[in-house]
């Protein structure tokens, strides 16, 4: 009955079904229920069977029947030898159309035995297994746990093989591939990196061989494939992919193009520059012309579209204006490289101009901005952007950037109070949260420019009367608790670290040109407070020197402006603080034994010695605040003694010949103790009694000299 069933086009079909899985339940005749199973899978095969007939399959044998078919090696007489297999895994496709068994475990289980067909060689009898394993592995992909288990059980590189051999189906693999990596790129490149660079190493000679429309598919699809861990170019298969892309893009972006070809292109460009900064682009004249033209495409490209008055038409454009935000950004840092530029004088002074035109364009866009619009990221990338241009370029577009810091500084009070209350929030450990809408740090763009604005007088002024300085202070307060909450390592710098280091300057720049702003504003005594606390707990780390200079000096400027202030009225905290900073203060320098001579020469200690660039003016600008410090706090010339600097200064003034002493060292050391003898007998009495007199005249402290002299 079931061979004249199957030999009939006609007939009642879910009744000839129902039959089938009758047989396939009930009956043991394994003739039979070959029968009934060539027949099940020939309608699920020609798309006859509905969602409910499907499951009515699957409670009918479940996932026994085709993991026995899967197994069997022994076909039936006269079929070919995958038959048992190819049926197992159309039964499975059919499952797997139904979501809640796409992500069953005896599904997942057979991930492996996809993987396997995937890269055995493919006959034309065994396509329809290939298509069956592919819709398979594609409803896997949509289930909760379906990629993990896919990266983990290795389809990864299953898929780059099937790929990159061009095997039956591949571009369904590729397609795959581009859902992965966009789920769970990390992981995929930490389990099957050299898989993906030979799918990277096809695609990046297909691109620069094509010469249709095929090249601007692939700027599409090429980015997924870029590695994201640098530095990319020490690696020889890398660097090779990567001058391919450069000159596929070379010849793209050198002809005349329409949007649709300029745009995939554009982010392709982007893409590598975010992973390896210019080193794709060749140090060669064809190189600098390249970085060139990208940039000023990239710049016109802002322009037209920020410059638009109509805003579904900048809707449409903001993933290409934000890859040309990286392009731009790439210009500015190479506009600015001195060592190996890429760039001659000549393309730097005209990309200069280029780019002020399109920040005049980032500006203006920016002005148009309503308050519901604040949670787009594209605002995020147009103010990050800014902030760039901010930081390097401080003459430019002045009166432009100072009207729009209102917004600024509301932009980044808002993303720092959001950013805040979500910090904790858990994060899903395989979803990638780049563009996911979680609240961004902008202060941490700003600081840099705001560091430039703070120096001069009307920017100063606008960013006061907004609230900035507050805002600052509760930015600095924040941070500091991130860092110290982070176990102490010889980590290179955080970007929370560079942040603290940054708003330290910008609370300098405060303390010195507004000195009354620190005194009434209640958010500098809470900082003050902050800094009392934090300077003893970081000095001792020395991964941390540059930020315990900051943190010191700051520290020490704000005390003498804040000397009428409780918490420094000898209190713990500020004995400690003081301590501290006369630490750092004297263990700059120490003798060593002078290589051209027999005499020892003073010289910066060895733990100070690296970080010296960024630690010199803060030491020299600490050392004049500590003296402004001793005639204002009576109880510091004690907290002095009690460190034994002077004693420990007096030896080493002793011991080294005053030639290896330059005269700005001179002038930093005769401020402070100057200030010392005169607001203290007993500190007067420690110099006097370590020869004092004697190398003070020796190194021309005439000043220390006559307070020495006096009765």
């Amino acid at each position: 009955p079931l061979s004249l069933a199957m030999a009939s086009d006609g007939g009642d079909r879910n009744s000839t079904l129902k039959r089938c899985l009758d047989v396939l339940r009930d009956t043991r005749n394994d003739s039979e229920q070959f029968a009934a199973l060539l027949l099940v899978t020939k309608a699920v095969r020609a798309g006859e069977v509905d969602a409910k007939s499907r499951r009515q399959i699957f409670d009918a044998i479940g996932f026994t029947f085709p993991s026995r078919l899967l197994s069997s090696r022994q076909p039936p007489a006269g079929c070919p030898e995958h038959t048992f297999r190819a049926l197992g895994l159309t039964l499975l496709a059919c499952f797997c159309t139904d979501p809640e068994l796409a992500g069953h475990s005896q599904i997942l289980n057979k991930i492996p035995t996809f993987n396997d067909i995937l890269v055995s060689p493919c006959t034309p009898d065994s396509t329809s297994m290939v298509d069956d394993v592919y819709q398979c592995l594609n409803a896997i992909m949509a289930s909760a746990r379906g990629p993990g288990d896919l990266v983990i059980r290795g389809t990864v590189a299953a898929l780059c093989q099937a790929y990159v051999s061009c095997s039956y189906g591949s571009e369904h693999a590729l397609a795959l591939l581009l859902g992965l990596l966009a789920i769970a790129e990390a992981k995929c490149w930490q389990r099957d990196t050299p898989h993906l660079l030979a799918v990277l190493s096809k695609l990046s000679s297909d691109f620069l061989k094509s010469e249709d429309m095929t090249k601007f598919e692939l700027c599409e699809i090429l980015p997924h494939f870029i590695p994201p861990s640098p530095p990319l170019t020490q690696d020889s298969q890398v660097s090779e992919c990567l001058h391919r892309l450069y000159k596929g893009l070379a010849a793209i972006l050198g002809s005349k193009l329409n949007e649709a070809q300029r745009d995939p292109a554009l982010k392709l460009a982007a893409c590598l520059v975010q992973a390896c900064g210019s080193e794709w682009i060749p140090a060669e004249s064809a190189g600098s012309k390249f970085l060139a033209l990208l940039v000023n495409l990239a710049c016109v490209e802002v322009r037209l579209t920020l410059e638009e008055p109509d805003p579904v038409e900048v809707e449409g454009k903001k993933q290409v204006v934000t890859a040309c935000y990286v392009l731009m950004e790439m210009g500015i840092q190479e506009c600015l490289r001195e060592e190996k530029p890429l760039l001659e004088e000549v393309q730097k002074m005209q990309l200069m101009r280029i780019m002020e035109e399109a920040f005049g364009a980032v500006i203006f866009y920016l002005k148009r901005v309503k308050q519901e619009q604040l949670q787009d990221p594209f605002i995020f990338a147009s103010v990050r952007i800014l902030g760039a241009w901010m930081a390097e370029e401080t003459s430019s577009l002045k009166q432009e950037i100072c009207e729009l810091l209102p917004f600024l500084v509301h932009y980044a009070k808002k993303l720092f109070k959001e950013g805040s209350s979500a910090a904790h929030l858990p994060q899903p450990e395989l979803v990638s949260t780049e563009g996911s809408g979680l609240p961004q740090d902008a202060l941490r763009f700003l600081l840099p420019g705001f560091c430039h604005l703070t120096a001069e007088d009307r920017p100063r002024d606008i960013l006061i009367q907004e609230g900035a300085p507050a805002l600052l202070c509760e930015y600095f307060l924040h941070h500091w608790e991130v860092l110290s909450s982070q176990p102490t390592s010889l980590a290179p710098l955080t970007s929370t670290e560079m942040s603290l280091q940054t708003a330290c300057g910008i609370f300098l720049n405060l303390v010195v040109t507004a000195p009354d702003l620190i005194r009434r504003d209640k958010s500098f005594s809470s900082l003050m407070d902050l800094l009392l606390k934090s300077l003893p707990l970081l000095l001792p780390q020395k991964d941390h020197l540059v930020l315990a200079a900051n943190i010191a000096t700051l520290g020490l400027l704000m005390a003498r402006v804040l000397t009428a202030s409780s918490a420094l009225q000898g209190t713990q905290p500020a004995r400690e603080f003081f301590r501290a900073a006369i630490r750092f203060l004297s263990d700059a320098h120490t003798a060593q034994a002078d290589p051209g001579g027999d005499s020892l020469a003073m010289t910066l200690s060895p733990a100070y010695l690296s970080a010296w660039a960024d630690v010199q003016e803060l030491w020299f600008l600490g050392m004049q605040a500590l003296a402004g410090c001793v005639p204002l706090l009576p109880w510091l010339p004690q907290a002095v003694l009690q460190a034994r600097w002077l004693e420990e200064l007096s030896q080493l003034l002793s011991r080294v010949a005053p030639a290896s002493v330059d005269f700005e060292l001179i002038a930093a050391f005769q401020g402070v103790l100057v200030e010392l003898a005169r607001a203290s007998k007993l500190c007067r009495e420690v110099i006097l009694s370590h020869q004092g007199r004697e190398w003070a005249n020796l190194y021309g402290m005439a000043a220390l000299e006559q307070c020495l002299s006096e009765p």
